[in-house]
């Protein structure tokens, strides 16, 4: 399913990124991306700041069709523009550099690491826990397991581009296995007549303009991904057919997911359950599938996994695209000479995330995270529909009607807006990180007023890395 071969069996000996994701792993990959702890969890917190079954069940198919339009944006911006590096590269290419160093100054300083390190603990959670049913697990058993999921991912991706999106592939299977599992009783239960916790379904009692955007949030955290194949335009083959594709194939497939298996969730167990419930997946299991109950949190684990191996993947990619654009430290540009793997840009994710782990308040950390990851991908669209009016003839092998850019610039800026009201703290302080990018920006990358003994320290650092790594700058251009 992995393409071994390159471009051009003759560079072959030569350094620099394959192109060795076909359409089968590039599905896989978004996929795998998507569907991580957020479908166990977010369902939770939806319903809270929905307050009703149906308007939550509202909300997952919005938010899917939400994410159907900002992937379809990307999958024109991700053939229009051939380098990797996602929502940082468009950046550069139609609204300038300060924008794209902003986008890449959060991604590395507290979105992604707040991300992994969330769905680290879940996978650690789900690892630990059943070991010490009824009790509580310990809390350093569950970091230690989250921290040695961690580790297992990164060296997998220093390790090889090929093994990485195997594996992927693998853990995906897995994660269809586990909705099958929750959605097959739960349509069954729902075909014998179970309906009662449809009931008044749209009771409007506790719904609150100022609790609906952190009800999006939660359902589009559980969509997140959707972007993922954008950081690895250059490793996939065939990109002007196979993202479009590979992006349409994911949507349509995790949409109709998302709301099936919460159809049955809502089937089997009552709104107070849910509430109730920290694991909703294992509540709903051990009412209509009881002899699986401990299946499940191995189940949902995996797919943890499967999420985390997908960010630990891509997001180094943007890393590696703005070093070589002079946004970034050069060693972050360079491939390891014989596994062909970004390895400087894989490992500088680690700390942070580790860092992260350590923490108390990694759960708050994901509000603080959503506001400025939704503020950029709304500014990329954006971007896209500046560079259509300023370079009409700029050739597009995939164009999506105006109006969905439009409308997903529109609503995604009107949910940030309104997140500011609706939690201010989180929220301003996201937005106040994001803005600590500025000065850095116009300190080291625009004028360099950085010391000359501190640059000539930094030079003498990264020569040793470099030789401790063994990576070079690549060879061969990929874009």
């Amino acid at each position: 399913m992995v393409n071994q071969k390159t471009e051009d069996e003759g560079t072959d000996n030569r350094v620099h990124l394959r192109r060795s994701i076909s359409l089968v792993p590039a599905v896989s990959f978004i996929v795998g991306s998507m569907v991580g702890s957020g479908i166990f969890i977010a369902p939770k917190g939806v319903h809270i700041n929905t307050g009703s079954v149906g308007l939550s069940l509202l909300v997952w198919a919005l938010c899917g069709l939400l994410s159907t339009f900002g992937a379809l944006c990307y999958a024109e911006l991700g053939t229009s523009f051939r380098k990797s590096g996602a929502h940082y590269t468009y950046l550069l290419e139609t609204l300038g550099p300060l924008p794209a160093f902003l986008r890449l100054w959060s991604e590395f300083i507290f979105i992604r690491p707040a991300v992994t390190a969330y769905i680290a603990l879940a996978f650690g959670h789900y690892v630990v826990e059943p070991f010490f049913t009824p009790c509580p697990a310990p809390l350093p058993l569950i970091k230690l397991t989250s921290f040695l999921g961690v580790t297992f991912l990164v060296a997998v991706n220093c390790w090889s581009v090929s093994l990485a999106s195997r594996m992927q592939v693998v853990l995906l299977i897995v994660k269809l296995f586990a909705l099958v599992l929750i959605i097959v009783p739960g349509v069954m239960a729902l075909a014998q007549g179970r309906t009662e916790n449809f009931e008044n379904a749209f009771k409007m009692e506790s719904l609150s303009l100022a609790k609906l955007p952190l009800a999006f949030y939660s359902g589009l955290y559980a969509y997140s991904g959707w972007f993922a194949l954008n950081f690895v335009t250059e490793e996939v083959i065939d990109p002007k057919r196979n993202i479009p594709l590979a992006i349409s194939l994911s949507m349509v497939t995790v949409t109709t997911l998302y709301v099936l298996v919460n159809v049955a969730y809502y089937t089997v167990i009552t709104e107070d359950e849910l509430l109730r419930s920290d694991a909703v997946a294992v509540t709903f299991t051990s009412k209509v599938l009881p002899r699986m109950v401990s299946v499940v949190p191995l189940l949902v684990a995996m797919s943890c996994l499967g999420a985390m191996n997908g960010g630990i993947f891509s997001v180094p990619r943007m890393l590696f695209v703005a070093a070589r654009e002079r946004q970034w430290p050069a060693i972050f540009s360079m491939i390891h000479i014989r596994r062909k793997t970004p390895m400087p840009a894989v490992l500088l994710l680690s700390p942070l995330v580790f860092i992260m782990l350590a923490r108390e308040d990694i759960y708050q950390l994901i509000n603080f995270a959503s506001f400025s990851r939704w503020l950029f991908i709304a500014m990329v669209t954006l971007g896209l529909l500046v560079h259509r009016y300023r370079f009409p003839d700029h050739p597009r092998a995939f164009k999506v009607p105006l109006a969905v850019p439009a409308i997903f610039t529109v609503v995604c800026f009107f949910i940030v807006g309104l997140s500011l009201y609706s939690d201010p703290w989180n929220t301003g302080c996201s937005l106040a990180v994001t803005l600590t990018g500025i000065p850095v920006y116009y300190l080291t990358i625009k004028h360099s007023y950085v010391p000359s003994r501190w640059r000539k320290a930094f030079n003498y650092c990264s020569r040793q890395l470099q030789i401790l790594l063994e990576v070079v700058q690549q060879e061969v251009p990929t874009y």
